[in-house]
């Protein structure tokens, strides 16, 4: 199979890196010339995969066009806020070209400012006719370019063959994928627990114990179905891999950027923690995730305290420990 890859960031790369290891012909296809450029000399992207070799037959390019003439599945892995404009820039190529994708999949998360359009919705809009899904679960970039085991789930609109044969090309003995035809449900299963990762980090920055952080991700699974469900998507799909196991490994793990965002919340207060996010590389998906939400959730009345504290401490400044005791200071209710 075919596999371009536009966007090498550490998530980009590791997907390059594992679909390599599965037999697949991948092209990597970086947003600047000289990361590619840099990337193709060194073997290693220095700034968002360190330590990691790119194996030799995975194909760096400045140019798309002669990538997607062949192209299977085409992958989009640029930032959620730069999707539309990626998808732009293929458009003129692929409609050219009598030879479709067999599908267009989006590996970033969040919602589209101001249209709060996901991202698959998206792609659909730019580039209709052609089969769109996303691909999300417990996916640490560095971990899943070390071949450590790990199972995802890929929902798509694919017909049942097709998604079969993405199911097959894109696993192996340590890359287990599980079919959805739930999109809605599993991307923004995938975007949702970012907001909630960065919550679990203030709880564990202000040392408030593992059973306030049990309970909040508790909830926090709560509020996730509540939204996915406002969008038409199945609310049980956030207990799958998307879902809870998405947000165990985001909320609870070192290498988490939206917990470590959390963690400088609650132990230095938003102005630092704010600060050291402008000085870094990597983007805080969490960050822009709970404006995007949280200005939805306000539109449509649905509620979702949790959300809310978490864009008060961001967005308004307001303290955490005023957040906190405002939720916990609720009407009392049933389960």
């Amino acid at each position: 199979m075919n596999v371009v890859i536009l966007g090498a960031g550490a998530w980009g790369s590791a997907m390059a890196i594992h679909l390599n290891r599965c037999g697949q012909r991948v092209t990597l296809i970086p947003r600047r010339l000289e990361q590619a450029l840099d990337i193709a000399a060194s073997r290693e992207n220095k700034v968002y995969l360190p330590g990691v070799e790119f194996p030799q037959d995975i194909q760096l390019a400045a140019n798309a066009a002669p990538a997607l003439l062949e192209c299977d599945v085409l992958v989009f892995a640029c930032p959620s806020k730069a999707l539309r404009a990626t998808a732009e820039s293929v458009k003129t190529i692929l409609e050219s070209n009598p030879r479709k994708p067999l599908a267009l999949l989006v590996l970033c998360k969040g919602l589209e400012a101001d249209s709060f359009l996901p991202p698959e919705s998206v792609l659909s809009q730019v580039l209709p006719g052609i089969p769109t899904g996303t691909i999300s679960g417990p996916t640490n970039a560095a971990e899943v370019a070390a071949g450590l085991p790990v199972a995802v789930v890929f929902a798509s609109t694919c017909d049942e063959a097709t998604a079969q044969q993405i199911q097959q090309e894109f696993s192996n003995a340590t890359f287990r994928v599980y079919r959805s035809s739930d999109v809605i449900g599993v991307e923004l299963g995938g975007s949702l627990k970012n907001i909630y990762a960065i919550a679990a980090g203030i709880c564990d920055g202000m040392k408030l114990g593992a059973n306030a952080r049990a309970s909040l991700l508790t909830r926090a699974l709560t509020e996730m179905s509540r939204l996915i469900a406002s969008f038409g998507g199945n609310a049980e799909t956030v207990q799958g891999l998307s879902g809870m196991g998405d947000l165990i490994a985001t909320a609870t793990a070192d290498w988490s950027r939206n917990r470590q965002f959390g963690l400088q919340i609650g132990r230095e207060g938003i102005r630092a923690a704010m600060q050291k996010m402008s000085s870094g590389t990597s983007i805080v998906e969490g960050y822009y995730a709970t404006k995007n939400f949280y200005e939805y959730a306000q539109s449509k009345k649905i509620s979702a305290p949790i959300l809310k504290c978490v864009h008060a401490i961001v967005y308004c400044d307001v303290d955490p420990r005023d957040a906190i005791d405002a939720l916990m200071t609720r009407d009392l209710k049933s389960e």
